[in-house]
């Protein structure tokens, strides 16, 4: 457990790292200076007219136009992608490195307070005694001289506003004295205050209004030389940071490689916390704006502001802050660091439901992240306007959805094939475990019936009802195999055919994944020509090609070769009479089981049929002599048939991994 004082440093980190990513939403909110839409256009004109005269298709007039606007727009970006890079560069320092930067920048900030203030104040002053003059003919330096408390503490003169603006500078001064990273010599640390109050001071004796009014300016030549300075003089040292991190980059992916430099720094930077933080603080940021614009309305109707309530709905607040919240590349990272917040912790409440705490399924937070930055960019969510965004946006969440429910499939099917094939007895577990299929069938039919009752058909609604009833297939094959399997436990003798049962279920509903698999790629193929093409679209329909269908098909196919091949192979051997099991009188060797029924091997061992053929899936050799147990008549056959044999070595466990554990396992049971 973390120490109070390591989650506070801990937090303090994560929040000086969020800063550049407001700085890098900003950019991509003005869409890095180039315009999505020109507002005014440039008048193409046929004639213009100068001193009287028509000079028709001046097209010098229009190309330097052009030109410079091009010159302009390219400018604009190019600072534009300047200030992202840079923001991006400020990220991943380390957090000594990121304290230094942030330093220098609030001793610049602190500077440019201290000069608008300065400002500001000594322009109302000058109005004041401007307006004042025929009434006072003396100054502020006079009044404090004969302690005219009255007029220096008069609201509407010019001496509290002198008094305020001393006490904000002093304040500026104090905090740039121990923020800024000059020399801190004793003089000029003394003089900080002084220079920083200067225009105050000369507010209080009558002075040329030119001279008073560049005041401000030369107030801050001492602090700008002290920032000036410390930017030459640390010009270096940033260089060899920069070259140190690139050195130290190259050596770590040509010894570890670029992945786990990425996982390195994404640990060390600790992003998923950092865009959570940064997504959160804008959604309380616009929270705040819209809450402060509808009690303007309010306040401006004249109502009471008890009817806020009524006049900006919790529904319609939610929304705007959902589509303001995916309006930037960064706030998709923000909303999809809080979904796969939320989506861990939904399948750590079902681990809990299911007594479960398998490492592999802490996994649905970053499979849930990585769904739904893909749909947002596969959907173009942040080249939507605020409506179709919403909209496209709850139909990516139902996506998600029905992909989490897959996912929690994996995690409720071993616990089924675990429980039903130990014989465990513990009655809660399997309670938990059925409770969560049929949660995993009643949400997808109830969301079903919601969505077709509530939506025409389209080819969104079509590939949320086939991810929905494939989990529900899915679920019920799970079942059934967990019947099969509790069944084959109670039951006091060997079910030979309990194989090819378990085997027909699974290849119905692999069949019926395949052919939902097959489906989606037309229906996104459809969506790709028809409704809203892009090449990241493109792209997943390929990946979905070839590992949804090309590779299920292939390694079906396997399967179906391999297993009708074994089945030859044991179809060919002898049948054991009924004598022959009543003299042997043994157990088979593989299963431990009695053996009502009998394959004779050709160097006459017995086995069950079902248990040989398995062991075929693995090897060719006997279990007990390991002599060959089908021989071929041509012996460069023969040795092609065991270079076969050989490559599949593991088809056992690919295909049926519940089965083999249980056949394995007879014999401690």
């Amino acid at each position: 457990m973390m120490s109070l004082r390591s989650k506070a440093l801990a937090l303090v980190e994560v929040l000086l790292r969020v800063p550049p990513l407001f700085v890098v939403d900003e950019f991509l909110k003005a869409s890095l200076g180039v315009p999505l839409s020109t507002g005014e256009e440039v008048p193409m004109l046929s004639s213009v007219s100068v001193d009287g005269e028509i000079l028709e298709n001046d097209s010098v007039y229009y190309d330097a136009h052009f030109y410079n606007a091009f010159i302009y727009l390219l400018v604009k970006f190019a600072i534009c992608c300047l200030g992202c890079l840079s923001a991006l560069c400020i990220f991943v320092l380390y957090t000594k490195h990121l304290i230094i930067v942030y330093l220098y920048l609030m001793s610049i900030g602190l500077v440019f307070i201290s000069y608008w203030t300065n400002v500001s104040a000594i322009k109302q002053i000058q109005t004041l005694l401007d307006a004042d003059s025929a009434h006072h003919s003396t100054s502020i330096l006079e009044d404090l001289l004969n302690l005219n408390i009255r007029n220096l503490l008069d609201l509407e003169g010019p001496g509290i506003l002198v008094i305020q603006n001393l006490a904000i500078q002093f304040l500026l001064a104090i905090l740039f004295r121990n923020v800024h990273l000059g020399p801190r010599q004793p003089k000029i640390q003394k003089f900080l205050p002084m220079s920083f109050m200067a225009p105050s001071f000369f507010a209080m004796i009558p002075l040329p209004p030119n001279l008073l009014h560049h005041s401000p300016a030369f107030s801050t030549l001492l602090p700008l030389f002290l920032v000036k300075y410390v930017l030459w003089s640390s010009s270096y040292d940033v260089a060899q940071v920069i070259y140190a991190g690139y050195q130290h980059g190259r050596l770590f992916i040509s010894h570890n490689g670029l992945s786990a430099l990425v996982e390195t720094e994404w640990m060390r930077l600790n992003v998923p916390c950092v865009l959570r933080v940064f997504w959160v603080m804008r959604v309380a940021e616009h929270a705040i704006l819209l809450l402060m614009e509808s009690y303007d309305e309010v306040a401006d109707e004249g109502l009471k502001v008890s009817t806020l309530i009524a006049v900006q709905s919790l529904a319609s607040l939610a929304k705007s802050l959902l589509v303001t919240g995916c309006e930037t590349i960064t706030a998709v990272l923000g909303m999809t660091s809080v979904i796969s917040f939320f989506c861990h912790y939904i399948g750590n409440f079902f681990q809990w439901i299911l007594l479960t705490e398998e490492e592999e399924d802490k996994s649905i937070g970053t499979v849930s992240a990585i769904l739904f930055y893909i749909l947002a960019l596969q959907t173009g969510l942040t080249s939507l306007n605020p409506e179709k965004r919403f909209i496209r946006l709850c139909r990516n969440f139902c996506l998600l959805f029905t992909a989490l429910l897959h996912f929690l499939h994996n995690i409720v099917n071993p616990m089924l094939m675990s429980l039903s094939a130990s014989r465990n007895p513990s009655t809660h577990r399997h309670v938990r475990a059925l409770g969560v299929c049929a949660f995993l069938i009643m949400f997808p039919i109830t969301l079903l019936v919601y969505l077709w009752s509530q939506h025409s058909i389209s080819t969104w609604l079509l590939a949320v009802s086939a991810f929905s009833v494939e989990v529900i297939v899915k679920v019920v094959v799970s079942l059934m195999i967990y019947s099969l399997f509790l069944i084959d436990a109670n039951r006091n003798t060997f079910w030979e055919q309990l194989d090819d049962y378990v085997y027909y279920i699974r290849a119905f509903g692999n069949t019926i994944e395949f052919c939902f698999g097959i489906f989606l790629f037309f229906n996104g193929a459809w969506i790709l020509l028809f409704e809203s093409g892009g090449a990241i679209r493109a792209v997943m329909m390929c990946i979905h090609a070839y590992f949804n269908i090309w590779c299920e098909a292939r390694a079906g196919w396997s399967v179906f070769m391999k297993r009708r091949t074994a089945v030859n192979k044991i179809n060919s051997l002898r049948e054991a009479s009924a004598d022959q099991l009543h003299r042997l009188d043994d157990v088979c060797a593989i299963c431990y089981q009695e053996m009502h029924s009998a394959k004779i091997t050709r160097c006459n061992h017995f086995f069950h049929g079902m248990c040989l053929r398995k062991w075929l899936y693995v090897q060719d050799r006997c279990p007990l002599c390991h002599d060959i147990l089908y021989r071929l008549d041509n012996k460069e056959n023969s040795e092609a048939g065991n270079e076969e044999n050989s490559n599949n070595q593991n088809l056992l466990l690919e295909e049926e991994p519940d089965q083999a554990d249980l056949l394995l396992n007879e014999g401690v049971r």
